[in-house]
Parts: structure tokens; sequence; C-alpha cells
């Protein structure tokens, strides 16, 4: 099982009145930095490494501070807020800053990569089965890696048997899943 971690801005908020006796620019407004239904999604799979790459600099620091150890501990397969939230694989947070929020869901992702040695034209048709299997949420066959990820849907692990019966439908192929 691989794992990826998706962040959404769900919501902004504004308290002008904490503006206006607490800041330096009194009329500061929402954050400028994001906009509501942006979605990051952080990866550490082969030779992506997202965690660390979009951290740099791609997210405002008081925000990064919030909710990155929830994306690292989705990275590594864990339950994000167990016994708080209603689903352990989610997580609603906020930045730091006091007088606008910026609210974020944080999710894990759970998926598995199926490699294939087939072209792309047979490799798409693949993903189109696999999409059709029980507890699948959605399949993306990614060309540029040569492999399709394989997303369930949450607490629902698809079996690697359900998967290579599924491309064995379309012929006799070397396969791998991690």
């Amino acid at each position: 099982m691989q794992y990826k971690c998706k962040v959404t801005v769900i919501d902004k908020k504004v308290f002008g009145d904490l503006q206006e006796k607490y800041l330096a620019d009194p009329k500061s407004g929402a954050c400028p930095f994001y906009k509501v239904g942006a979605e990051y999604i952080f990866e550490r799979y082969g030779d992506e490494d997202t965690f660390w790459t979009q951290g740099k600099g791609a997210h405002c620091s008081e925000a990064w501070d919030c909710f990155s150890r929830y994306v690292y501990t989705a990275l590594q397969g864990g339950s994000i807020m167990r016994h708080w939230t209603n689903d352990e694989h989610m997580m609603i947070a906020c930045c730091n800053d006091g007088t606008r929020p910026v609210i974020f869901k944080i999710e894990r992702l759970d998926y598995k990569v199926l490699h294939v040695d087939a072209d792309n034209a047979t490799q798409n048709k693949i993903a189109a089965e696999i999409k059709n299997l029980d507890g699948v949420h959605s399949v993306n066959f990614r060309a540029d890696k040569n492999f399709t990820e394989i997303f369930m849907d949450r607490n629902h692990e698809v079996s690697d048997e359900k998967i290579l019966d599924a491309v064995k439908i379309l012929g006799s192929f070397e396969t791998q899943i991690d």
C-alpha cells in the first residue's frame, strides 16, 4: 500500500475587528496566499518526494507549520486524527494567523501502484477495467512514469489478486504491484 496526502483549502475567515485593533495594517483583509478550493497533493513514491519540495516556499510558513505534521503522518500511512474526526484519514486544521485564518482539509489517500509491461493504449484499457472493481475510488495511469495508481475507498483495500484478475481480462502481461 502507498500513501499520498491531499490538502484542500475549504474556507478563509477574516476578523476585521481584531485586525482593526491589533494589526499594523488594520485593513489587511483575507489571506492573499491561498484560494478556497485550491488542492495540493503530496507524495513519496519512487523518485517523487513532494513533502520536501512543496514545503520549501510553496506554502505560507504559518500554514506549513499548521499542517506539515499531518501531511507527514499521512505519507507514512498513519492515522491523521484518530477518534477526533469522523474519519481517521482526515483532519480539519487552520493556520496560525488569528485575524485571517485559512482552513484546510487534510486527507490521507490510500493507493496501490500497478506496473504492467504493455503499451499506453493497453495500459489505459487496464485502468478502465480496474476502475470497475468494488472498492476502487479512482484510477490514474501515469504515462510519464509508466505505472497506474489505484486509489481505494476509505477502509476498503482491494486485494492484489482482484487487480491482477482485472489485468488478465485484457491479456497476459508482466505485472508488479507496490
